[in-house]
């Protein structure tokens, strides 16, 4: 896997990112800056987690767009209304740190959330009380590492990008300096004045 576009993005942050956030963001240190940790792609496979085709298709998925062997979840309770055994399979995922982080970043910012039909940024409320940003995706056919035969049974994922910042909008104002599209509030129509 290349690692140019990892580095690129990396040598931004280090070089122009973290002193600019520094100072806007008014912070008294350096290491309080907000910095990214880790992203972790998680795929649950809910009711179709006995289907043994579905977890080589997962697997085959995270491996090709992450460059990773995924490692497998399992239920950490029983929940009968779900059929759901504790210590049960119930799907796959691979945490990304330093270089291949930055890189998955890069290609996930500039070329995969573009080739969503109607795309219009994400979402700016997708924040956790810990300020890690999740991006949900429906299907995994907008990534381009994979052939076609490789999205024929879809499903999705979700991406967890974790930030060393408690505060959401140190955690925004990080990812909007990495180039994350996030959408822009719709304008208002003008109110009708009552007569």
């Amino acid at each position: 896997m290349a690692t140019t576009t990892a580095a690129r993005l990396k040598q931004d942050y280090n070089k122009t990112i973290a002193p600019d956030l520094h100072k806007e963001l008014k912070l008294a240190n350096v290491h309080q800056v907000p910095k990214l940790e880790k992203i972790v792609l998680s795929v649950g496979l809910g009711k179709q987690k006995e289907d043994k085709k579905m977890f080589e298709v997962a697997e085959n998925t995270l491996l090709k767009i992450t460059g990773q062997k995924p490692i497998i979840t399992y239920a950490k309770q029983s929940i009968a209304s779900f059929k759901l055994r504790e210590g049960q399979k119930i799907g796959m995922k691979v945490t990304l740190r330093d270089l291949q982080m930055y890189e998955f970043l890069d290609r996930l910012i500039n070329i995969v959330l573009p080739r969503l039909r109607d795309f219009h940024g994400v979402s700016s409320k997708a924040f956790d009380g810990q300020g890690n940003y999740n991006i949900g995706i429906n299907d995994q056919s907008i990534f381009p590492e994979l052939s076609f035969e490789e999205t024929s049974s879809p499903h999705g994922m979700q991406i967890t990008v974790v930030t060393g910042s408690q505060n959401v909008e140190h955690s925004r104002a990080l990812l909007t300096k990495l180039g994350m599209p996030f959408e822009k509030p719709q304008a208002k129509p003008p109110q009708k004045e009552s007569k």
